[in-house]
């Protein structure tokens, strides 16, 4: 478990180091793990105006210790909450293993609404409106035949990339029930899930994603069209 932590710690710090704003990247993690500035600040025995200004870039270039000590502070949180982020990173690949089923995967420095995310690809939310507030900070788009024939249940972790507060957008599906019954069995729930092509979602599908707290949409975009808008982000 120990050894587990700390590739998680260097995972993160790693990403903040190599950003190009590691401002951004720090309030992205701090979002994902769902802390408060004060919180974090706290934490770290500092006030909140210093990890606001770091956050902003006021403060530029934090050092690696500084970022150590703020990565360690946000595991140290989740930790006395239960560890439920920790325990997600914990079933995730250390270094996972790109399936010919995924089209395209992008991890994003800055985190963009359920909302927004879904007009930008012309998507329509089913389920999970209330929750379209919710920031997402990447996408893994899927074949999802190719998932189906090619990966188990427990290899669909390769479809996460370095974080589950993504979405995971599935082509070529007809009712979207085969993609959610294998996510239920999963222990890594999604941020949002998008159905390419179908004209209704299915119920049992509806159902999954509503017990499961996981929005789902539909995307009726010509494939090339809704990559392509995808990449602009």
């Amino acid at each position: 478990m120990d050894l587990k932590r700390e590739l998680i710690l260097k995972r993160i710090c790693g990403e903040i180091v190599l950003s190009n704003d590691p401002g951004k990247t720090i309030r992205k993690w701090r979002n994902i793990f769902n802390i408060p500035q004060r919180k974090l600040a706290d934490e770290m025995g500092v006030t909140s105006s210093v990890i606001s200004d770091y956050e902003s870039g006021r403060r530029k270039n934090p050092g690696i210790k500084i970022i150590n000590n703020i990565v360690e502070a946000m595991l140290r949180i989740d930790e006395k909450r239960g560890g439920e982020i920790i325990k997600e990173f914990l079933n995730l690949p250390s270094d996972p293993v790109l399936s010919e089923a995924i089209m395209d995967i992008k991890e994003m420095g800055k985190g963009i609404s359920i909302r927004d995310f879904c007009k930008l690809i012309g998507a329509e939310i089913v389920v999970g409106k209330d929750m379209s507030d919710k920031n997402i900070y990447g996408y893994t788009v899927i074949d999802s035949i190719k998932a189906i024939v090619e990966l188990s249940p427990r290899e669909l972790v390769k479809l996460y990339g370095i974080t589950t507060e993504r979405a995971l957008i599935f082509t070529k599906t007809t009712t979207g029930r085969s993609p959610m019954v294998a996510i239920k069995v999963t222990s890594l729930k999604p941020g949002l899930v998008v159905f390419h092509g179908p004209n209704k979602i299915d119920d049992l599908a509806q159902r999954i994603g509503a017990a499961e707290h996981i929005p789902l949409a539909i995307c009726r975009l010509e494939v090339n069209e809704m990559l392509k808008r995808l990449r602009e982000i």
